[in-house]
């Protein structure tokens, strides 16, 4: 028989000395003293005296109340099933959707690229027909200024 101080007893259980003094008084515990000192017996009274009554009666209970039983746990794993199922289902629909809002994005990228193209070959042009114009009146211009130069000169003359 191992007997333990009041310190090494309360360690064990994890209650109070003045927990462990009223179990003595009670006479849930077993002691002897030896040498002024109190000694406690751990294997007697201490599992009445420490673990709860109810405790107790819940580990006494019959097991069959706390079995679960096999059609509960076919329909809980026929719900898990059900669920992922329509979680996969989900994200093959917003995959999908993405998808098509991709191609659409796309094409109207393209379409944007399309008409940045035929507005630069039309700048381009228009570039072009400005230059040849701006040309063309300095010609006039030079021309216009010889004729009257020269018609100047003949009336002067």
């Amino acid at each position: 028989m191992t007997w333990m101080s009041d310190e090494e007893y309360c360690e064990l259980t994890g209650l109070d000395i003045s927990a462990v003094e009223d179990l003595i008084e009670s006479g849930k515990l077993t002691i002897k003293i030896e040498d002024g000192v109190r000694y406690i017996d751990p294997s007697k009274g201490a599992i009445e005296a420490v673990v709860p009554a109810k405790l107790t009666e819940l580990a006494q209970r019959n097991t069959h109340e706390m079995m679960v039983q096999p059609a509960f746990v076919e329909k809980t794993i026929g719900t898990i099933i059900n669920l992922h199922e329509k979680v996969l289902d989900a994200k093959d629909e917003t995959i999908e959707a993405v998808k098509v809002e991709n191609e659409f994005l796309r094409e109207a990228l393209q379409s944007l690229q399309e008409l940045y193209d035929e507005d630069r070959k039309t700048i381009a042009t228009l570039t072009e027909q400005l230059k040849l114009s701006q040309q063309e009146v300095e010609f006039m211009r030079r021309k216009y200024k010889l004729m009257w130069n020269k018609a100047i000169d003949e009336h002067t003359s």
